[in-house]
């Protein structure tokens, strides 16, 4: 079974939130395509990365699905609809061998 993990943050360069249209579709794909899904999108967590020495912040929303198989190609195509959608260069996209208890 594979854990497959998203990060996106909730608001562009300029500091606009997205729609929260852009969530729920993301929601309807993921359940679409997988079944089901968890979205943490109450509390958004914060995320810092350094350049140089500039530190920048953003809060970002995490979903997950689980799919017994892993298309990478699917996913690879996906994260190329999400890095235009959120406007990232390559959105956090990340998958985990788990076993189901």
């Amino acid at each position: 079974m594979h854990l497959i993990q998203l990060l996106l943050p909730l608001h562009n360069n300029d500091k606009q939130k997205f729609p929260a249209d852009y969530f729920k579709s993301l929601r309807s794909d993921l359940i679409d395509r997988f079944g089901g899904g968890t979205a943490f999108v109450r509390s958004p967590a914060v995320g810092l990365w350094k350049t140089d020495d500039v530190v920048s912040r953003d809060e970002v929303v995490m979903f997950e699905v689980m799919s017994p198989d892993l298309d990478e190609q699917w996913w690879l195509e996906y994260r190329t609809k999400l890095e235009k959608k959120f406007q990232q260069k390559t959105p956090l996209v990340w998958a985990s061998q788990v076993k189901r208890l």
